[in-house]
């Protein structure tokens, strides 16, 4: 070209960082008094520069420090005037609390939780479904600790850092989350959980606790598991057999059924649930137990079916964010990574809801990432990329016939 291009508007950075409100940060630094002891890196200008490293996939505060000194002429767009340096970064990633970025997540997730929930979902009746799971990130054992025995050749044990997270069906983001080390058991997250009546809740049988399935069940809150192949229960009513019957598919048998709820090796109540066997058209047999006793049948398998949005929940963040290598050793650093992450697939849900875009979640961040500080209109650009740059750019449509 021979000459510049004054280019006008806002870089894609600056574009995704104007959906989180300035209120937002402003009110989780004055709670946490995040500013206090760093002033020469302020917590929007953090912030900003962890999500740079999150969009961009940086797998090191180098990759990350060096990545924004490319960008030093448009950073006066993001709210600062020059690169932090890679020390100040790394105390900051140590030092300032986590629960700073913690508090940004739930309030961004309160701002737009209603706008990116749809009404329903494809042959569910019921309005408010939870799916609670697990995923593990590898460390080395020395930060938190792992799952397993030492090794016999003396080598460094993987631990890892174990994620819990009660995901909303309606909205496809976590709701809540607690980060512990990898060796705790999972079903200890469901008592931190504090649910609404009329709720529903969806999990594998590795959160199988009696006592706090008859809680709920008090509390009108309902849940859909698998029942453990050893389970010990007792029949009490069949109200469907149609096992005798051959090349039967969808629900083989229900039943009424009672489990001991136990306290300190002693039985206190028997539970009352329901056990529904399933067939699925592939041939396999599931076997689910339940609390509610008046949804229909088919819908306690369509309810367990949904289970697997958690999982497409872990992948999409795994395979699209930087969560391999971290910025920091410390625990605090690590937790602070993972929220930033979070962070960055909530603006990323809500910028595709409001582009209406046919693409997928991953061509998406692809395309965001590739130009973060080109100068184009988000929305536009991700709707329709080549629409959208040859308007910016004034470039003559190649492909037009």
């Amino acid at each position: 070209m021979s000459e510049d291009k004054k280019f006008v508007g806002q870089p894609v950075l600056s574009q995704i960082l104007e959906v989180i409100p300035s209120s937002l940060i402003s009110n989780a630094n004055k709670k946490h008094n995040a500013n206090r002891y760093y002033k020469r890196l302020p917590l929007r200008v953090h912030l900003t520069s962890l999500l740079y490293g999150v969009l961009s996939y940086c797998n090191g505060l180098r990759e990350m420090c060096e990545g924004l000194l490319a960008c030093e002429g448009k950073l006066i767009h993001l709210g600062f005037d020059k690169a932090p340096a890679r020390s100040t970064l790394s105390d900051a990633n140590t030092k300032r609390s986590y629960l700073v970025f913690e508090t940004i997540y739930y309030g961004l997730l309160k701002q737009y939780h209603s706008f990116i929930s749809d009404s329903r979902l494809k042959g569910l009746s019921i309005r408010n479904l939870k799916i609670i799971d697990s995923t593990t990130i590898r460390l080395f054992s020395d930060l938190l600790q792992g799952v397993g025995r030492n090794r016999l050749d003396g080598s460094k044990k993987k631990g890892g850092i174990k994620v819990h997270a009660l995901m909303d069906a309606f909205s496809g983001v976590t709701e809540f989350v607690r980060m512990t080390a990898a060796r705790e058991h999972d079903r200890r997250f469901l008592y931190q959980l504090k649910l609404q009546t009329n709720s529903w809740l969806v999990f594998d049988k590795a959160y199988t606790v009696y006592q706090q399935f008859a809680k709920w069940s008090a509390q009108k809150v309902w849940f859909v598991t698998r029942m453990k192949d050893n389970a010990d229960y007792h029949v009490t009513k069949v109200l469907v057999d149609r096992t005798r019957k051959k090349n039967v598919k969808g629900v083989l048998k229900e039943q009424l059924i009672t489990v001991a709820v136990k306290q300190s090796g002693v039985v206190v109540q028997r539970l009352k649930l329901r056990r529904i066997t399933f067939k699925t058209e592939e041939g396999k047999v599931y076997v689910f137990v339940s609390n509610n006793f008046t949804l229909p049948a088919t819908q306690v398998a369509t309810i367990y079916k949904n289970r697997w949005m958690i999982e497409l929940l872990f992948k999409q963040i795994k395979q699209n964010f930087p969560l391999r290598y971290f910025w920091g050793e410390s625990t605090n650093a690590i937790k602070m990574q993972v929220y930033c992450v979070l962070i960055a697939q909530l603006l990323m849900v809500v910028i595709r809801k409001k582009a209406a875009t046919k693409k997928s979640f991953g061509n998406m961040i692809t395309v965001i990432r590739l130009h973060l500080t080109s100068y184009v209109e988000l929305l536009a650009f991700i709707k329709d990329t080549y629409k959208a740059w040859r308007k910016t750019y004034n470039t003559p449509d190649l492909f037009a016939t």
